[in-house]
């Protein structure tokens, strides 16, 4: 009983819950963090797809069951070893599903459709597309961009075109890192095994990409805190640092966290390519000490910078 248990958690992938932390991003950059009732329908939406992922997490274990039977450490997986019994996993999926998209529908209609939408996508990719050279990134990016705007959606928040365009190039970034990383990890007869689309990417294109989305990733980063509104500090910290000379009553004082995504951009591509660790963006964020730092410098100054030096 107990080994079971353990096989439905390590299947459910709670380590993978962190990717649904995107939600909050939305709530963050709208000004609403301090609404309590923002803050609870946000926490909710991130419980539902915390559940939501992990149902697609079982039904993915159950369609490449006999494909992780031939893998040298995908066969450990509570599924493929016959520890979690298929038809339990199919019912834990669509229990989680029929519980929680009513609950997704009755805090917002529009958080349900994202549910929906991300859980097709999901079983689309699963089914067909991690095959699809090119589209199978993009899926993953699409995963990521329908997370941070069911939050978004949620709360009926406004963020312009660039925060659209930057949550889009971190995505792929992070998606084309995860290849990238694979495929150095190993051989090209070792990866086709594991993925067979790893057969038709090859080093250069990945570099090139890698570095593509690098870039557009600060870049466009930096855009949306350009277009931020200026910020008009609190009367209190303008006499504590009286001084004429300094423009302290209204600026754009986003902008000086882009420095800190650069550092973190940085960081990852040396990860990628010097640590080769990119193939799982979740466990290099929980262990990879300077990137954690970066993350947790990078959330406290957007905190500080909107919530408390913002009038």
């Amino acid at each position: 009983m107990v080994k079971l248990l353990w096989g439905i958690i390590k299947t459910a992938r709670p380590r993978q819950w962190i990717k649904n932390f995107a939600l909050f991003a939305g709530l963050i950059f709208s000004g609403q963090f301090e609404y309590s009732s923002s803050f609870i329908l946000i926490l909710q939406s991130f419980i539902i797809f915390c559940g939501l992922s992990s149902a697609t997490y079982f039904l993915n274990d159950v369609f490449d069951v006999e494909r992780d039977r031939q893998h040298p450490f995908k066969r450990l997986r509570p599924i493929a070893a016959g520890i979690v019994p298929i038809p339990l996993a199919i019912a834990l999926a669509l229990t989680l599903t029929g519980v929680l998209l009513p609950f997704a529908y009755s805090l917002n209609p529009t958080l349900f459709y994202a549910g929906v939408a991300y859980l097709l996508l999901q079983l689309v990719y699963s089914a067909y597309l991690k095959s699809a050279i090119l589209l199978d990134v993009m899926v993953i990016a699409a995963g990521f961009v329908l997370r941070v705007y069911a939050g978004v959606w949620t709360i009926d928040a406004h963020l312009n075109v660039w925060f659209l365009l930057c949550v889009i190039s971190f995505s792929l970034f992070l998606a084309i890192g995860k290849r990238r990383s694979e495929l150095t990890l190993m051989s090209h007869q070792t990866a086709g095994k594991h993925r067979e689309t790893l057969l038709h990417y090859p080093e250069s294109l990945l570099d090139i990409l890698t570095a593509m989305f690098a870039n557009s990733t600060w870049l466009t980063y930096a855009l949306f805190a350009f277009q931020q509104p200026p910020i008009l500090v609190k009367s209190k910290l303008i006499e504590i640092f009286n001084n004429d000379s300094l423009p302290l009553n209204e600026a754009k004082y986003l902008m000086i966290t882009v420095p800190i995504v650069i550092y973190g951009v940085m960081r990852y591509l040396y990860i990628i390519y010097e640590k080769k660790e990119g193939e799982s963006p979740e466990r290099v964020l929980l262990t990879d000490t300077p990137l954690l730092a970066t993350v947790l410098f990078w959330f406290v100054s957007v905190l500080f910078i909107i919530y408390y030096l913002g009038g």
